[in-house]
């Protein structure tokens, strides 16, 4: 199968995990962006995910900047730290096993919707940098 150079212009955010797991794991910037799209690409979204992530599209630049800076609620993550402190120590519960796949898989949808907002908004001529996906910001 043939390569094909592709040029891509990258958010700040994302270009910056890119270049911390590179020099953690000693790859290379694209190598590590390959990964993420060979992982995007082989792992399919459930279709109902996919239609709210479509649905996106049709909304206004207000309302897609206030999905950008859409956290999840504080007590949400505190919960979820413990949780993970529990895990990491083999002590969870299985009632505490499924409330953390359930919080995780709830932060993961959110940074979804996060990314697909900032993905339009840039698409959309927007500009946007780490204090502008502040909630107090806009």
């Amino acid at each position: 199968m043939a390569d094909y150079p592709v040029t891509l212009v990258v958010p700040a955010e994302i270009y910056d995990r890119a270049r911390r797991a590179a020099e953690q794991t000693t790859q290379s910037v694209e190598r590590v962006l390959i990964g993420y799209l060979e992982s995007a690409a082989s792992d399919p979204l459930p279709i109902d995910e996919q239609a709210e992530l479509d649905a996106l599209a049709y909304l206004s630049d207000d309302a897609l900047w206030t999905i950008a800076r859409e956290q999840m609620p504080a007590k949400s993550q505190s919960r979820m730290r413990k949780l993970m402190g529990l895990n990491s120590q083999d002590k969870l519960s299985d009632a505490d096993r499924r409330e953390l796949e359930a919080l995780v898989e709830r932060g993961q949808r959110l940074t979804l919707r996060k990314a697909e907002a900032i993905a339009l908004l840039t698409a959309r001529g927007h500009k946007i940098t780490r204090a502008d996906l502040t909630a107090g910001h806009g």
